[in-house]
């Protein structure tokens, strides 16, 4: 739920952030949440009025929107930058791409294009660009996100919405599978394999390590415990090694072999202990998205 206060006139930044299909948005709202502001990813553009009609929150709001949402036109799109929140200057930043680079993204990530479920990425690119044009038109911060990283994503957005004096290390933990290879960008990597692996036993094969059956079945192995601990106290000392020395951002992973279970629970138990300490925390498993529609 999110919270709100009764005085009116508090400030408050609205960022409504949009852009082509594989041009970075879930990334940029997850970067944007890390550093404080209440996001809210693909909501029905008819309940905005809904959300706007309350008192002012008592957070910076992100609202992530695209061709995605059930009830979405650029005409209501519009209709909402247009006519603002009521609560103060609406952002729009549009994360942009160039359509040969969204085509490799789809390429490797093997995604359907939302505006072309059964075709080639190609058309629904030019036709999502299209369709986008008037929302580009009226936006604030334009991002060409074709040849960033996501590190290099998340420092554009820490420049342009981190409050001035209250940045801190930014952690990122991923899981992953090894069969397909490291994910770009991590600056520490843990093999999970040598733990008991709940792929051979039958009713957790489907399962994944997110899974309460299956985190229980891992802390069976007298190996995890230990693992975790030291895992932990190396990252105690790291942490704010690295902060101290002005570095932004930190990317963790977690591998295992079909990144389904091992390195998920991993990589879930890590950052409820990083968030309990206090430290900005985002959390992916790459193999999974591969398995669930993206929103």
């Amino acid at each position: 739920m999110l919270s709100r206060v009764a005085d009116a006139d508090m400030p408050h930044r609205l960022v409504l952030v949009t852009g082509p299909s594989g041009a970075g948005r879930s990334t940029a709202i997850h970067v944007l949440e890390d550093i404080g502001f209440e996001a809210i990813d693909n909501l029905p553009l008819s309940l905005l009025p809904r959300l706007f009609a309350g008192p002012r929150l008592d957070t910076p709001l992100a609202l992530g929107i695209d061709v995605r949402n059930r009830d979405f036109s650029v005409r209501a799109l519009l209709e909402v930058i247009d006519g603002g929140a009521g609560k103060g200057k609406m952002e729009v930043l549009y994360l942009d791409c160039r359509p040969e680079i969204l085509v490799r993204r789809f390429s490797e990530t093997r995604r359907r294009h939302p505006l072309a479920p059964g075709g080639n990425p190609e058309e629904g690119i030019a036709r999502e660009r299209d369709l986008l044009g008037p929302v580009l038109a009226r936006s604030d911060i334009v991002i060409d996100t074709s040849d960033m990283s996501p590190h290099d994503l998340r420092a554009e957005l820490e420049r342009w919405f981190a409050p001035a004096g209250t940045k801190r290390l930014s952690v990122s933990v991923q899981s992953f599978s090894y069969k397909r290879g490291l994910p770009r960008g991590l600056d520490m990597v843990f093999d999970c394999r040598f733990l008991n692996n709940p792929h051979w036993e039958p009713g957790l094969r489907d399962a994944d390590g997110r899974d309460d059956a299956v985190q229980a079945y891992l802390r069976k192995d007298a190996r995890l415990a230990p693992f975790l601990d030291q895992l932990g106290a190396l990252l105690d000392l790291l942490l704010p090694a690295h902060e101290e020395e002005g570095k932004a951002y930190l990317s963790i992973g977690t591998g295992c072999t079909g990144g389904q279970h091992r390195s998920v629970a991993v990589a879930e138990f890590l950052v409820a202990r990083l968030a309990e300490q206090g430290w900005p925390v985002s959390l992916r498993h790459r193999e999974l998205e591969r398995r669930e529609p993206e929103g």
